[in-house]
């Protein structure tokens, strides 16, 4: 049905059918058909398909690699207020992916997707905040920013408030707390927080 839709136009058929090449569903797995697909909604403006063109283009996806594509395709969808291109296209500053390096545009588009609840802005913003990075450095931003993205189950949001709560960085000193936002992270795989727990019973 998706494939009838997209036939005809329709963008976000276009983008669901891109997405299931991409991933293999209900057809064979292909990165190229999934790029042909998305470029076709992103042609008409489809937001998503734009930040999930650009997905392919950073990581060399179905196209040769190319970061300006990526920065391109993200900075589009990012102007239409899509989150996860926002946070994308933040992460291109941060690293210098594409642009020229900037904490400063990094942190302007983190903060507009972490805003919309984007956990990993969300994660993130609050590491520019704990370092000082693009923004005044803050313990207490950085503990409010991981705190709204482990209470989404960010796994790295919860190491590093675990990590905050562990050296009383922004918050009251608490090993109890640690624990338990450790815990959270390594339940679901996160190796430092593993490492962290392992260090803190030691310490008992």
């Amino acid at each position: 049905w998706y494939q009838k839709a997209a036939e005809q136009g329709d963008e976000t058929a276009q983008c669901n059918l891109g997405n299931c090449y991409y991933n293999g569903q209900g057809v064979e797995q292909s990165y190229e058909q999934a790029v042909e697909w998305y470029r076709k909604a992103a042609a008409q403006g489809y937001a998503r398909a734009q930040c999930n063109l650009g997905v392919c283009y950073e990581f060399g996806k179905g196209v040769e690699q190319s970061y300006e594509q990526a920065v391109e395709w993200y900075r589009k969808a990012a102007a239409q207020g899509n989150a996860r291109a926002q946070c994308n296209l933040g992460v291109c500053y941060e690293f210098g992916k594409g642009v020229e390096q900037s904490y400063e545009q990094a942190v302007e588009w983190y903060r507009k997707a972490a805003e919309q609840g984007d956990e990993t802005a969300q994660c993130y913003l609050g590491d520019c905040y704990y370092n000082g990075q693009g923004v005044e450095q803050s313990y207490e931003q950085a503990v409010e920013w991981y705190q709204k993205a482990a209470a989404q189950g960010n796994a790295r949001a919860q190491c590093n408030l675990g990590d905050c709560y562990y050296n009383g960085q922004g918050v009251e000193q608490s090993d109890e707390q640690a624990v338990e936002w450790y815990r959270k992270a390594a339940d679901q795989g996160d190796e430092p927080a593993k490492k962290q727990l392992k260090k803190l019973k030691k310490k008992k």
